[in-house]
């Protein structure tokens, strides 16, 4: 195992209170989300660690951290990149988080695993976009966002550890991309999120609208993205739901810059308590990352709905509301992707955070560690 040089350390500012936004400790509380105080979330920082672009692992550029989990049987996580088998074949580590209730110290890899196909061998370059990986009761499951330049679908699947195929879910209908872009995933914008509910059923959330369902979010309008319930069991889809992500919250400060906003990741509190990552980016400002909760209780099943901007059905989207804005309590933060709950090292109930740098010099592989001390069970 490798260890890296610590960042400067980078604090929460108390939403009642006078920490300094360098404070290990200050704490971020939402006591009633939607209105509800049985949904408290409450945090508290515990810092910040960098791997900086350009770092190698067994001669491969480490990076592209897209998605992370915490895997209680070595106490290790494993981060997805999104290298698409271009610096090196499609991946997963394993890391080790120097991590306990005084802050974060440290991060260290302690291997890489190579995803191989349907053929038992590694995936050949651009036929795979991996996005997001959590541990399941049956073995790794993994989304690949497709390619939809290219007409390849996204896809969920599930690996043994050794990073074998085992098996995939069903895609629903709607869902892939096609050449006139009248319905199915925009490209870059598809399967970005996986989280596990606590009845064991699978949430797989899309970045942005399907093109049947509206436009992708704008500095004054939002986007319809969708949610495929799935059985986590045997991969089938059970049902679908509407997250609304937000518009764009900030401009482009640099002449003819771009701009976006869409959802990341997602991070299932219990059993319809979820939280939403929304990350976006504003050329010459740089990332907003705003850590949403959803309610997925009343929201309508759109499974049957081929486009939700041209239907009469009454639609109820997930109800959200924001928990956390990185900015908003003193960081700095680079293009979050991933989250997930774990254990430090001495036991404490974690929330981290992790960032993908698109293995460019300009960005970072940033990790940011919470103390949850209040959350929904």
């Amino acid at each position: 195992m490798k260890n890296f040089v610590l960042a400067a350390s980078m604090a929460v500012t108390l939403l009642s209170g006078t920490s300094h936004a360098t404070d290990i400790g200050a704490t971020t509380d939402v006591p009633c989300p939607f209105g509800d105080c049985s949904a408290e979330f409450s945090l508290s920082y515990l810092g910040e660690f960098v791997i900086p672009t350009g770092h190698t692992e067994n001669d491969v550029e480490f990076g592209g951290i897209s998605g992370l989990d915490f895997d209680p049987a070595s106490g290790h996580y494993i981060a997805i990149s999104d290298d698409r088998s271009e610096k090196a074949a499609a991946r997963f580590y394993e890391l080790d988080f120097d991590l306990d209730a005084t802050g974060l110290k440290g991060v260290s890899v302690v291997r890489q695993v190579t995803l191989k196909d349907k053929n038992g061998e590694p995936f050949a370059a651009r036929t795979v976009d991996p996005e997001s990986i959590r541990v399941g009761r049956d073995g790794i499951y993994w989304s690949s966002e497709g390619d939809g330049k290219a007409l390849l679908p996204p896809f969920v699947r599930v690996a043994a550890p050794d990073g074998s195929f085992v098996r995939e879910f069903s895609l629903p209908e709607g869902f892939a991309p096609t050449a006139d872009k009248t319905s199915g995933i925009r490209d870059n914008l598809a399967f970005e999120a996986l989280t596990f509910l606590k009845s064991g059923d699978l949430l797989v959330g899309l970045e942005a609208a399907l093109y049947q369902d509206g436009a992708a979010a704008t500095l004054t309008g939002g986007s319809l993205s969708r949610i495929i319930r799935y059985n986590a069991a045997n991969g089938e889809p059970a049902a679908q739901y509407v997250y609304p992500v937000s518009l764009i919250p900030q401009a482009a400060t640099k002449a003819s810059g771009g701009n976006d906003n869409g959802m990341s990741e997602m991070l299932a509190l219990d059993d319809r308590h979820v939280l939403a990552v929304e990350r976006s980016y504003a050329q010459g400002f740089g990332n907003t990352i705003r850590v949403m909760m959803m309610d997925l209780d009343g929201a309508t099943d759109v499974s049957s709905v081929p486009s939700l901007t041209k239907t009469d059905e009454r639609i109820v989207p997930v109800r959200k509301s924001q928990v956390l804005d990185l900015r908003a309590i003193g960081l700095v933060p680079d293009n979050i992707e991933a989250i997930s709950f774990g254990k430090a090292k001495d036991g404490t109930d974690v929330l981290v955070l992790a960032s993908d740098n698109n293995f460019s010099s300009s960005q970072k592989s940033q990790f940011y560690a919470f103390k949850v001390l209040r959350r929904p069970q």
